[in-house]
C-alpha cells in the first residue's frame, strides 16, 4: 500500500472516529435523545470506524469500496434528514419518527448547522476519500 492510500485510509478513519464520538457527545453527555433518522445515520457511520481500523493494520485500501458504499447512503439519509428540518415542504410532509421528532433540531449554529448537517458532512468528505482510494488503487495496477 502506497503512503498516499494509507493517508487516504487514515483520513476516512479520522473522520467517522470524530463523528461517532461527536453524535455519542450529544447522546451520552448533552443528553440529545437520537431520532430514528439519527440511529439510522449512526448504523452507517460506526461501521465505518471499525473497518477502516482494521483495513490500516492489514494495509488493506481495498476496504474504501464498501465505505464509499456505507458513506452514500449514509449521506443520502443524513441529506434527507437535513431537508425535513430545514425546508418547509418537507417537514410538513415528515413522517412520524416516535419519541424524538426528525424535524427537531437540538442544535442550529450559524443558522444553518444541525446535527444531520455535521453528518452529512462527515460522510460526504468520506465518501470523496474513498473515491480518491478507489482511483488510486487502480491507477496503482
Amino acid at each position: 500500500m502506497s503512503k498516499k492510500e494509507e493517508n487516504g485510509l487514515l483520513f476516512i478513519w479520522i473522520v467517522s472516529a470524530v463523528a461517532t464520538l461527536g453524535s455519542l457527545y450529544f447522546s451520552e453527555i448533552r443528553h440529545y435523545e437520537p431520532c430514528k433518522l439519527c440511529w439510522i445515520q449512526r448504523i452507517f457511520m460506526y461501521p465505518i470506524v471499525i473497518m477502516t481500523t482494521v483495513a490500516l493494520i492489514q494495509k488493506n485500501a481495498r476496504i474504501a469500496v464498501t465505505t464509499a458504499v456505507f458513506s452514500v447512503i449514509g449521506g443520502c439519509i443524513s441529506l434527507y434528514h437535513y431537508g425535513i428540518q430545514k425546508l418547509s415542504f418537507l417537514a410538513d410532509n415528515a413522517p412520524s419518527c416516535g419519541a424524538v421528532s426528525c424535524t427537531g433540531q437540538y442544535i442550529n449554529w450559524l443558522g444553518f448547522i444541525t446535527i444531520p448537517f455535521l453528518a452529512l458532512t462527515a460522510f460526504i468528505l468520506i465518501a470523496g476519500a474513498s473515491f480518491y482510494l478507489i482511483k488510486a488503487s487502480k491507477a496503482a495496477k
